[in-house]
């Protein structure tokens, strides 16, 4: 016979039909409002991360989250939890299965859950995979969701980052397009001597295992923490990078066999379908404070000398559950991407396999087709892109790598992939996350006392990306300089530099230049970059401000200068007819041989 389920929503008792004879009880928690992390706990079967029947491959828990009045509808893939706590008991055998899940709608949402269990279930696209695994398999129940009631930078007062089908990407809530920035590296910033598991002290580089002391500073009084008080540090980092006005992070969240090693969601580095619940527990606290504070997620979900380690580069069982684990636990946040592999490919020195067309193909539709949200999925190159473009294709853009010291290819090849993908029938959201070459890169503040180097990356990268239609830059740390892509534990050794970002994108916040109806151009000046809405607004980047030429359509036009070394308030210029029909926008306000931005609008 049925059994009435007790489900408790904050304190108050609602019921559903469970259809077997165990009673349980459904935890509802979190903030019941829209594009908050809404959780729901499950009393299921006591387990063990290491019990020979896997809770992790043998598993599979499905809910499936419906909007009557949007006719919306999600399927979440749930976890194990262990107890439930495991971040701050380091648990690792429990009874408790859970599934988070972000509303995009307030009013009610019901759910209805799915418990299958058997060999390999959890891989399965069978709707029948294995046999029931009793507990709360078939609940039903549901929730009301109000409004959001963040401001702010907070995503969830903005609502979820989506793939739109353009150059970039929008914002749900806002209706905000989004441009991004921040660092690239260190690659490993999740190797964290705070973390759970034996990685920080196995005798494999351990001396490259972070506390990012430097960054306990920025560590404020209600921030999270856990196990008492640790995870400060790294919270502190993050603390930093927003208050500097960077709005993103990037990280590994896989580099077994590669440059640091001490990265992964396993148990040990030799298990590949077991997951350390309190690690991921601990790294949910990270991601969430960095969505608290506008901070987009760049997940890197291999590193080049592994990608071929789970399955000999192909798709299989262990690559699933690896993605499905991943998005379990952390597809709710709002804004992120999914990385599919750092420097991908048949590239460099290959440790496994390489994944090529196939392969690379499979791993974003596999991603699509788990992640109820669809968020952006990205690859880093190794080998070219043309065989990935096109409507086909689950990829929604490129996280783009250069190779020149004074960052000269970013602008040509943020343009050349941006219009490959037009004319491949799938605009592509085009980022330069590793501008500059391996070496050097993007310098600390200390080893660039003249600022050529800054300057270089300022221009040729910072503004080259944006003014070539590239939707957002992030910063590699050569590994000859100190703070290196693997030994930075310092985001402050490039404070200087952080400036420039800000500034740009308070330029774009602040003036109401449509970006996204912009083409890049550059044969309309005379000299740098130009980014244009024919006869309506052009926005030319000018590596010096001397005189700047504007091939223009008649009429009449505004012209303002802005300083991307300070920012502040733009500047009037003026306009003068030239010979040819181009029009001059004149010198720039001061210090005419340094980089200057030029606004010229049609009144």
């Amino acid at each position: 016979m049925n059994r009435i389920n007790k489900v408790f929503l904050l304190g108050i008792a609602v019921c559903a039909v469970l259809p077997f004879f165990a009673e349980a009880e459904t935890q509802i928690s979190g903030e019941l409002k829209k594009w908050h992390k809404v959780t729901l706990t499950f009393d299921g079967p006591e387990v063990s991360e290491t019990d020979k029947e896997n809770p992790f491959m043998d598993y599979r828990l499905n809910v499936t989250f419906s909007h009557k009045e949007s006719g919306k509808k999600y399927v979440v893939p749930g976890y194990f939890a262990a107890d439930g706590d495991a971040g701050n008991t380091s648990a690792i055998k429990g009874n408790k299965w859970r599934a988070h899940f972000s509303p995009d709608e307030t009013g009610s949402w019901v759910y209805s859950v799915e418990f299958r269990k058997g060999q390999y279930s959890a891989v399965s696209t069978r709707k029948q995979s294995g046999k029931s695994a009793e507990f709360m398999d078939g609940e039903k129940g549901s929730f009301d969701i109000g409004p959001t009631d963040k401001t702010g930078s907070d995503f969830r007062a903005r609502g979820r980052l989506e793939y739109v089908g353009e150059h970039y990407l929008k914002l749900a809530e806002t209706g905000e397009w989004f441009l991004k920035t921040g660092p690239d590296a260190p690659e490993n910033f999740l190797s964290y001597v705070d973390f759970d598991g034996t990685f920080q002290n196995d005798g494999i580089k351990d001396d490259l295992v972070k506390t990012w002391e430097a960054h306990l500073k920025d560590y404020r009084k209600g921030d999270p923490s856990w196990k008492g008080g640790k995870g400060k540090a790294i919270i502190g980092a993050l603390n930093y990078l927003a208050s500097e006005g960077l709005n993103s992070v990037s990280f590994l969240t896989m580099n077994v066999g590669g440059d640091d090693c001490n990265v992964f969601p396993y148990v040990d580095y030799n298990t590949f379908d077991r997951i350390d619940v309190s690690k991921m527990d601990q790294w949910e606290v990270v991601f969430c404070h960095a969505q608290q504070l506008g901070l987009f997620l760049h997940f890197k979900l291999m590193e080049h000398e592994n990608q071929g380690l789970l399955d000999g580069a192909a798709v299989g069982a262990n690559t699933k559950l690896y993605y499905r684990e991943i998005i379990a636990r952390f597809g709710h946040h709002l804004a992120l991407n999914w990385n599919v592999c750092e420097e991908s490919g048949e590239w460099g020195n290959m440790k496994t396999p390489p994944q090529m067309t196939e392969e690379r193909l499979a791993c974003a539709q596999k991603l699509y087709e788990i992640d109820p949200y669809h968020h952006h999925i990205v690859i880093h190159n190794g080998n070219p892109f043309d065989d990935l473009l096109g409507p086909e294709s689950k990829y929604t853009g490129v996280s783009l790598q250069t190779n020149k010291k004074d960052f000269s290819r970013v602008h040509g090849q943020v343009w050349h992939w941006r219009n490959e993908s037009i004319k491949a029938g799938k605009k592509w959201a085009v980022s330069c996350d590793e501008p500059g070459d391996a070496s050097f890169a993007l310098a600390p503040d200390e080893s660039d006392p003249e600022g050529i180097n800054h300057k270089d990356a300022r221009g040729n990268a910072l503004w080259g990306t944006f003014m070539a239609g590239g939707w957002g830059v992030e910063w590699y740390f050569g590994y000859k300089l100190p703070h290196s892509d693997l030994t930075c534990q310092d985001y402050r050794s490039r404070d200087r530099f952080w400036d420039y970002n800000r500034i740009l994108l308070e330029f774009f916040a602040n003036n109401d230049v449509p970006y996204w109806e912009m083409q890049p151009n550059d044969d309309l000046v005379s000299a740098g970059y130009c980014l244009a809405k024919a006869g309506e607004v052009y926005l030319a980047y000018v590596h010096e401000g001397g005189t700047v030429d504007f091939n223009l359509p008649g009429g009449d036009y505004t012209v303002k200068w802005f300083n991307p070394r300070t920012g502040g308030e733009l500047q009037n210029g003026s306009l003068k007819e030239v010979s040819g029909g181009d029009t001059n926008v004149g010198n720039a306000p001061s210090d005419p041989e340094l980089d200057w931005v030029v606004l010229v609008r049609k009144k």
